[in-house]
C-alpha cells in the first residue's frame, strides 16, 4: 500500500541527493584541469562557477537531515529516481554557458543523455567544442555508466542506506556479498578496460598522424563511451572521422566487454570460465547475434549503400554491434542510415536497440535475460499443460549456477517488457504527431527509451520542445528500467493528492515522534 512521503521522508531524500551532488563535484575537476592545461580560461571560469553551484546546492540539501538512518525502500526509490534529473539539471549549466547549445533545454537534454549513457547529442559545432566541455560530456558518461549510486557507494558515501540504493538502481546482483565491495569491483573493472582501450586507440591514432595530446584525449573519450555503451563522440563525423578499421575493431571488442554482466567478469577473473560459456544470457546473446547478422546482411545486400562485400561487412557488423550494445556509435552518416539502408536493415537496427544486451552490464534496452526467462516460462507452461496431473514441472536456467524460473521472475520480466513496448509506441506516436515519418519516429523512440542513441535525424539542435521533453523522459525511464521510475511517480502523485487537515496533523506528529526517538 502506497503511503505519502512525510516531511521526514522529504528531508531524508533531500539529504542523500545533497550528498550525491557534493560528491559529483569531483567529476567537474577533470574538465577544470583540462581547461587550465589548454588555456581555455573562459571554460575554466564556467567550471569554477559550476563547482560553486554544486557545493552550495549540495550543502543546503545535505543539512536537511544531519543524521540519516537506514533508508526505507520508498526513500531509496525516490533518491535513485530523482538523482538523475537533479544532477542533470546542474550538469547542464557549463554546457549551456559554452554557447554550443541553442537553449538551456538542449543543454539539459545533453546532460540527461550523457548521464543515462544514451549518447544522442544536440550540440552545435561539435568539432570546435572546447576540450574541457568534451571532457565533461564524457565524465557524465563515466559517472552515469557506472551508476550514480554505485559510484557513491564505492566511496562509502551512503552508510547504512547503500544496500537499499544499490537495489533501487536496477541492480539486483552482488558480485561479492558486500555491496561496497561490489561497487568497487565494478569501478575497478571499468577503469582497467578503459585504460587498456585508451592505450590501444592512442597508439592507432598516433599511427594515422594525430598529434599526441589530441590522440590521448580522444582515445580516452571514445574508450569511455565504448565500455559504458554510451555513444558520445568528440567529432561530428562520429567514428568515421578516424577512417581506421583497426580502431573500429578495438571499439567493437570494448563494446562487447561492456555488454557482459559484471558477475560474469568476476567469475572469469576467479578462473571460472565455465560460467561464461554455460550462462543462459551469454548463449542467448550469441544465438541472437548470429540470427541478426544473417538477417541484416541479407537486407543490406539489397540496399544502395554498398556495392562490394568488404565494405558491407565492415560497416554492417560495426552498426550491428553498436546497436546491440546500445552504444550509439556510427560508422555511416545519418543520411546513409535513413535514405540508403534498406527498410529491413533499418528495422533490424531498431530491434537490436530495443532488445539490448545482457543484464547487470552497462548496456540498455529490455535485456536478453528477460526474454530468456519469458521463453523458459512459456515452455514450462506448455509442459504443465501436457504433463500428467501428478507431474511437477520445474523450469531453470544457468547463471552463476542453476536458478529457478519462478512466477515472480516471469511477472517482473513481462511487466518490464510491456512498459518498454508501451513507451516505444507512445514515443513513436509523439514523433509522428510532430510531422516525422512512421519508420523514423519508431526508430528514434526506441533509440531514446533503450538508451541506444543511434539517431535517425530527429534529435537535432533546437528541436521542437514538446518532443524533446518526451525524449528526455524516455531516456530517464529507460535508464531506470521503469520500475523505479513508476514507483517514484506514484509516490509523488500520492503525496501531492489533497488530504484532510487531520491527516496532515497526524503526519507532522509522527515526524516529531520519530525525530525524538532518533
Amino acid at each position: 500500500m502506497w503511503q505519502r512521503l512525510s516531511l521526514y521522508d522529504v528531508r531524508v531524500v533531500g539529504h542523500y541527493l545533497g550528498v550525491l551532488i557534493l560528491f559529483s563535484t569531483f567529476g567537474l575537476l577533470p574538465p577544470l584541469c583540462i581547461a587550465v592545461l589548454f588555456g581555455e580560461w573562459s571554460a575554466a571560469e564556467r567550471y569554477l562557477l559550476t563547482i560553486g553551484v554544486f557545493l552550495v546546492a549540495g550543502s543546503i540539501l545535505r543539512f536537511l537531515r544531519i543524521h540519516p538512518g537506514r533508508l526505507s525502500r520508498q526513500q531509496a526509490l525516490a533518491v535513485t529516481g530523482l538523482a538523475w534529473l537533479v544532477l542533470a539539471f546542474f550538469a547542464a549549466i557549463p554546457l549551456h554557458l559554452s554557447g554550443h547549445y541553442a537553449n538551456y533545454l538542449d543543454a539539459l537534454f545533453e546532460a540527461v543523455s550523457g548521464l543515462t549513457t544514451t549518447g544522442a547529442s544536440v550540440v552545435s559545432d561539435l568539432d570546435h567544442l572546447a576540450y574541457s566541455d568534451n571532457m565533461w560530456r564524457f565524465m557524465m558518461h563515466l559517472m552515469g555508466g557506472l551508476g550514480l549510486i554505485v559510484v557513491g557507494i564505492s566511496f562509502g558515501l551512503f552508510g547504512k542506506g547503500g544496500a537499499s540504493l544499490f537495489t533501487s538502481e536496477a541492480r539486483s546482483e552482488h558480485v561479492v556479498p558486500n555491496v561496497v565491495q561490489t561497487a568497487r569491483f565494478i569501478g575497478k573493472i571499468t577503469l582497467v578496460f578503459i585504460a587498456i582501450a585508451t592505450a590501444l586507440v592512442t597508439t592507432l591514432c598516433l599511427s594515422i598522424g594525430m598529434e599526441p595530446a589530441r590522440a590521448l584525449l580522444q582515445s580516452f573519450w571514445v574508450s569511455i563511451s565504448a565500455f559504458m555503451t554510451a555513444g558520445f563522440v568528440p567529432m561530428s563525423q562520429n567514428i568515421m572521422y578516424y577512417h581506421s578499421l583497426a580502431i573500429e575493431f578495438v571499439l567493437v571488442l570494448v563494446m562487447l566487454m561492456g555488454c557482459i554482466n559484471f558477475t560474469i567478469h568476476a567469475e572469469i577473473i576467479k578462473g571460472r570460465t565455465r560460467s561464461f560459456f554455460t550462462d543462459m544470457e551469454v548463449r542467448s546473446a550469441a544465438l541472437w547475434l548470429a540470427v541478426i547478422v544473417i538477417a541484416f546482411m541479407a537486407s543490406l545486400a539489397g540496399s544502395r549503400l554498398y556495392s562490394d562485400l568488404p565494405a558491407m561487412v565492415r560497416r554492417g557488423l560495426f552498426m550491428i554491434f553498436a546497436a546491440f550494445s546500445t552504444t550509439g556509435f556510427q560508422n555511416i552518416t545519418t543520411t546513409q542510415l535513413t535514405d540508403f539502408l534498406s527498410s529491413g536493415a533499418f528495422l533490424v537496427l531498431a530491434i537490436l536497440m530495443a532488445v539490448g544486451a545482457c543484464s547487470g552490464s552497462t548496456a540498455g534496452g529490455i535485456k536478453i535475460q528477460r526474454f530468456g526467462i519469458l521463453a523458459k516460462g512459456v515452455v514450462a507452461t506448455l509442459k504443465e499443460t501436457l504433463a500428467p496431473d501428478s507431474a511437477r514441472v520445474v523450469a531453470s536456467y544457468q547463471h552463476i549456477g542453476r536458478r529457478m524460473v519462478t512466477p515472480e521472475l516471469v511477472r517482473e520480466a513481462t511487466t518490464v517488457l510491456l512498459l518498454y513496448g508501451a513507451t516505444y509506441i507512445i514515443g513513436a506516436l509523439a514523433g509522428i504527431a510532430s510531422g516525422y515519418e512512421a519508420s523514423q519516429a519508431i526508430f528514434e523512440s526506441i533509440a531514446m527509451a533503450s538508451n541506444g542513441g543511434i539517431t535517425s535525424g530527429i534529435v537535432v539542435p533546437g528541436m521542437a520542445w514538446p518532443l524533446e521533453l518526451f525524449y528526455l523522459f524516455e531516456m530517464w525511464a529507460g535508464r531506470l528500467e521503469f520500475v523505479t521510475l513508476i514507483a517514484v511517480l506514484i509516490q509523488i502523485v500520492v503525496s501531492a493528492t489533497p488530504s484532510s487537515f487531520v491527516g496532515w496533523v497526524h503526519a507532522r506528529k509522527n515526524d516529531r515522534e520519530r525525530k525524538t526517538r532518533e
